[in-house]
């Protein structure tokens, strides 16, 4: 199988969100011609100073495209884009290649690996582990299941987005390691902001206690930039509250199919929610801010 270089393939795209356009803007520096398609017209065509092309519709992207990626917002997303009546699969000729980026379900992912598989199409889960910084700065973590032998033909495109990239397995593996790793974010997340809460309640002060606490060895790398953060209040987002709230819904979903309890990560995702309900734009973060306005209150 020949190697998806730029010189060899074009690339289609769907879903220009905040993670999707970055990951276009890198292709593009890489070289990689790149058609765009998104529902809302005026963010493909915010990229057309990087010069790509903007198809009309998911037919068109479908069959001008060796090699499509989508970054969807959810497992409805994805169904709607390949499944439909226009959709991607329906126009696709055997032999194109998807690679599909966006965080759902490994259920959904198997579906649409076999639902392709009747069309000659060959689909790999491609799951991001990393915010929109680490997309910029190419340091994203790609978790894939699929085919082996594309996996191989496929890393001159995962090498134009990171230096990390990991086959966990057949086809809903990436998908399925992407819900580990965002168990432990979320329920890190959660746990840093119960030690927070628990530290003002004990008289600490606050700028020292987030300070201290990021020169320990307990703090992960994913949730050290965000201490800084917190020391300002600031919780505009990198990786969305609202984001959160739906893999800590498919964790849990995950879980109950297999017949497992993870009662820590249905706690943290208590909290999650009331955050989330609270600023459905913050960022993930906002579960400190939540447990602190939780603890004043109480105080009163």
């Amino acid at each position: 199988m020949k190697s998806f270089t730029a010189a060899e393939v074009s690339l289609g795209f769907i879903g220009i969100g905040a993670m999707g356009s970055r990951l276009v803007r890198r292709l593009r520096d890489h070289g990689y011609p790149v058609t765009v398609y998104n529902r809302s017209r005026s963010k493909a065509e915010a990229l057309l100073p990087y010069g790509v092309s903007v198809a009309e519709s998911l037919a068109q992207l479908g069959t001008s495209a060796d090699v499509i990626l989508s970054c969807l917002s959810d497992d409805d997303a994805v169904r709607n884009a390949y499944f439909g009546s226009d959709g991607i699969l329906a126009g696709s000729r055997p032999g194109k290649v998807v690679l599909e980026m966006s965080t759902i379900s490994p259920e959904t992912s198997r579906e649409l690996h076999a639902q392709a598989a009747k069309h000659g199409v060959n689909v790999m889960d491609v799951a991001i582990s990393g915010s929109t910084p680490a997309v910029e700065q190419g340091t994203v973590r790609l978790l894939v299941g699929g085919d082996a032998e594309m996996f191989q033909a496929a890393e001159p495109i995962f090498q134009a987005l990171t230096t990390h990239y990991f086959l966990m397995g057949p086809s809903g593996a990436g998908t399925s390691m992407k819900l580990v790793v965002n168990t432990l974010l979320g329920v890190g997340m959660q746990a840093i902001a119960e030690g927070v809460a628990l530290g003002e309640a004990e008289g600490l002060e606050r700028n020292r206690l987030l300070y201290v606490l990021s020169q320990t060895t307990v703090v992960p790398p994913a949730h050290l930039g965000k201490l800084v953060r917190i020391e300002h209040d600031d919780y505009s987002p990198q990786f969305g509250v609202g984001l959160m709230n739906k893999d800590f819904r498919l964790v849990l979903e995950a879980a109950r199919s297999s017949n497992l309890q993870l009662p820590a990560t249905a706690a943290a995702f208590e909290v999650n929610y009331a955050a989330f309900k609270e600023d459905p734009d913050a960022d993930l973060s906002s579960v400190v801010r939540h447990m602190e306005n939780s603890a004043e209150s109480k105080s009163h």
